[in-house]
């Protein structure tokens, strides 16, 4: 069943990079290596306990410093006063998110360095993008779809892997207000051509 679900968060995210420079990026875990399905770095689904939990730490607060370096890149060129909301959201959530990830870290050895810059690296690839594109809200929302579906990926297999109790409701939350925000993405996107 796993697998099957992230099948097909992995083919959904592939199918959402319509425009070119979207479908340029990497999403398949950010250059990472990953598992056959392409959802989920190899390093990161063998690891268990603490390990597990102050890597997954390291990796999604680069992904959430990417997400808010992608609304920042665009928010003083938005239109639409929803994609603004979201992009605001963005920034206010995922910092108070990053916030308890490096409070959390210092009880588990750190960050992990090389696996923070792996994921910071390809973030950048993704603000790049989203400077240059011609429609900033709509490639705002595309960008940001494939961007939620890897972080989907990655908090499941920590419901999977972790037993940290902080880790467990964060990835909670992470899979229940990004699923809804793709949602809201889609609607906005079928409205908008």
């Amino acid at each position: 069943m796993q697998i099957h679900t992230v099948l097909l968060t992995v083919l959904t995210a592939t199918a959402l990079t319509g425009t070119p420079a979207l479908a340029q990026m990497n999403h398949s875990m950010h250059g990472a290596q990953t598992s056959p399905s392409g959802a989920v770095p190899t390093g990161l689904a063998q690891l268990t306990g603490k390990t597990f939990d102050r890597a997954y730490l390291s990796m999604m607060i680069a992904h959430h410093q990417g997400a808010i370096d992608m609304s920042q890149a665009v928010k003083g060129r938005l239109k639409d006063p929803q994609v603004k909301t979201w992009a605001a959201a963005v920034i206010r959530d995922q910092t108070l998110e990053l916030t308890a990830m490096n409070g959390w870290l210092r009880t588990l050895g750190g960050i992990d360095t090389a696996r923070r810059s792996v994921m910071a690296a390809d973030m950048n690839g993704m603000v790049t993008a989203l400077t240059a594109a011609r429609n900033p809200d709509q490639a705002f929302v595309q960008g940001m779809l494939p961007h939620h579906a890897s972080a989907l990926d990655m908090a499941n297999l920590a419901l999977q892997r972790s037993s940290d109790a902080r880790v467990l409701k964060l990835s909670r939350d992470i899979i229940k207000a990004q699923a809804d925000e793709m949602y809201a993405f889609k609607l906005w996107l079928a409205r908008s051509r």
